[in-house]
């Protein structure tokens, strides 16, 4: 048997190899609107106005961008599914040319890969791994086929890659074929859930440091507004007493809790069905590349990551999306209703509860001078409400399955990476131009509670029921406060009153017992 040199490996896997020489005027990007939209590249093929040359698949000739790294099975799906007008994200990208590196060091490892186009082919991914190339991506983000498209797409890109690295020209894939030699051991149907996962990973970490940071801004403000006694609110209407730093602990603690389910949306995207090929069952894969792969997916992407105990179900059963889409919409929603409550609270100037002041970030209004607006509380509840319709979407398309495979796993992966990127952009701006800015108007709360008749609660206990009812009445017909009439009903004395409505005392628990 071939003797395998580990050293190659180890370099390969830390990216100390030797690289090929790129050309004086390389960049690694492709310049590229001819297949932005397929109707361009319809006309401009019609008219011959690019060089070009001649690929062939099994539906038969096409003539190729001369200077492309894709190949013909990317153009025609870019021709086919014109729908988003967007580009693959980038983690995916990164994530299958991770995921690429480690299936050719594997398959050089049981024999099928020889030294000198496993080097070509691990430069070519280290190059997209580094951000090169990702304008060869041209695929749309959803389309037919269950990621086909997008696996072709990286096999064509790292192929015709390798083939200018070994000095051939793009195109001659006698040299390394992009089935053959990129795509050898793998399906579309293992390969494109695995980097799709990964990239939700990347994805979440970012998210959940995101998160820690709002946890910490919210327990600041929390420190710093705790001796802010205001009126708490039920169905918003005066309740009890509270202080405006345990709302904000509230918060946190919220937030905190999402931090620890993003725990659990990592680990249960984290189990790959690497090695199952085709439907789990592993046809055309050698055992050792089957029980290898993921172990090297681990050392090329330094992700936590696991073979699925059982290929076949993590091929065809899709709920771990659900799980974690679930999971981002939890967090989307308590944002949202952490979002009203701070477009309430500092509702007015005048006219409303003005009990907090939001940063003035942007005019509010092109007819009304001087209004400011809650304009990012507001982008908060709408990104929420775009996450919660995106959170059916993958719930509908993960149902949508059949038998050994669910096709339908480029919408989830669309709007997933959508709902958690724009999840940890709305924190980072809810953070920086929101919640460090936020001062309190401590003595209009004040003076809110002190007129509430909602602080007779505190003195039930003390001049029980009956007297209470008879206050509150009499306060709500007067106008008075609850505490001048208590006095001047000689209820309770000044210093009995004072030790009751005391800001610490009605807003913990504890009954004073030498005053009953």
């Amino acid at each position: 048997m071939k003797m395998i040199d580990q050293d190659l490996i180890q370099r390969l896997l830390d990216g100390s190899y030797t690289k090929a020489a790129q050309p004086a005027d390389w960049h690694g990007k492709t310049v590229d609107r001819i297949c932005k939209h397929g109707e361009i590249y319809s006309h401009l093929e019609e008219k011959g106005e690019f060089d070009y040359r001649l690929e062939s698949d099994s539906i038969g000739e096409k003539r190729v961008p001369k200077t492309a790294y894709y190949g013909v099975q990317t153009l025609r799906a870019a021709i086919n599914f014109p729908i988003t007008g967007q580009r693959l994200h980038p983690y995916l990208i990164e994530s299958i040319a991770e995921l690429k590196k480690a299936s050719a060091i594997t398959n050089y490892t049981v024999g099928r890969l020889n030294e000198e186009k496993l080097q070509a082919i691990c430069q070519a991914c280290d190059e997209i791994i580094a951000g090169y190339l990702h304008d060869a991506f041209i695929v749309d983000p959803i389309q037919g086929g269950a990621g086909t498209s997008v696996n072709m797409n990286a096999n064509e890109v790292i192929a015709n890659r390798a083939i200018e690295i070994l000095g051939g020209e793009k195109g001659d894939y006698s040299i390394v074929h992009p089935n053959d030699a990129i795509n050898f051991a793998q399906s579309t149907n293992d390969v494109f859930p695995s980097c799709g996962k990964m990239a939700a990973i990347k994805l979440l970490i970012e998210a959940q440091s995101a998160l820690r940071d709002l946890e910490s801004a919210l327990l600041t403000k929390a420190e710093e507004f705790d001796d802010v006694l205001k009126m708490g609110r039920t169905q918003l209407q005066d309740a009890v007493p509270i202080r405006l730093g345990q709302e904000f602990t509230a918060y946190a603690e919220g937030i905190k809790r999402d931090i620890k389910r993003f725990d659990r949306a990592i680990e249960c995207l984290s189990s790959l069905p690497m090695g199952g090929t085709a439907i789990g069952t592993g046809i055309n894969a050698d055992v050792n590349y089957v029980n290898n792969i993921v172990d090297n997916i681990v050392k090329v992407s330094h992700l936590t990551l696991k073979q699925a105990d059982n290929l076949i179900d993590a091929t065809q059963n899709l709920d771990c999306y659900t799980e974690a889409s679930g999971i981002v919409k939890a967090c989307a929603v308590n944002l949202s209703k952490m979002s009203n409550d701070l477009r309430l609270l500092s509702s007015g100037p005048r006219c409303g509860f003005n009990e907090i002041n939001l940063p003035a970030m942007q005019n509010g209004s092109s007819i009304m001078p001087g209004k400011v607006n809650p304009v990012i509380p507001e982008v908060v509840n709408q990104v929420a409400f775009n996450i919660i319709g995106n959170d059916t979407t993958i719930t509908l398309a993960c149902e949508a399955g059949q038998m050994e495979l669910n096709a339908f796993e480029p919408v989830i992966f669309f709007n997933l990476f959508q709902s958690i990127e724009t999840l940890t952009q709305a924190i980072r701006t809810l953070i920086k131009n929101c919640i460090n800015g936020i001062t309190a108007n401590k003595e209009h709360c004040l003076d809110l509670v002190k007129h509430s008749i909602g602080i007779i609660t505190a003195l039930n206990p003390y001049i029980g029921y009956k007297h209470s009812a008879s206050i509150a009445k009499e306060a709500q017909k007067t106008g008075r406060e609850v505490a001048e009439l208590i006095l001047e009903h000689g209820v309770l004395n000044e210093e009995e009153l004072k030790t009751i409505l005391d800001p610490k005392s009605m807003t913990q628990p504890g009954i004073k017992n030498n005053l009953l």
